[in-house]
């Protein structure tokens, strides 16, 4: 495993005591797992990769209610 040399957070602008950076990177890095968890948990249902043709409704062209009259 190789060392990742940039920070992971990085302070723009105003000074941070260590108590803030610490409450703010506990926030972040519970957000981000709360993220993980609910996509690991989330329930998706199989998409048919068939289709029956007769249960498709037809075609209709963009101009066929004027050929209708």
């Amino acid at each position: 495993m190789t060392a990742n040399p940039e920070p992971l957070l990085r302070i723009v602008r105003g000074t941070l005591s260590d108590e803030e950076l610490a409450a703010l990177t506990a926030v972040l890095l519970a957000r981000a797992a709360a993220a993980q968890q609910a996509a690991a948990t989330a329930v998706t249902e199989p998409i048919a990769t068939w289709s029956r043709i007769e249960r498709r409704p037809a075609y209709y062209s963009p101009v066929s209610w004027q050929q209708a009259a």
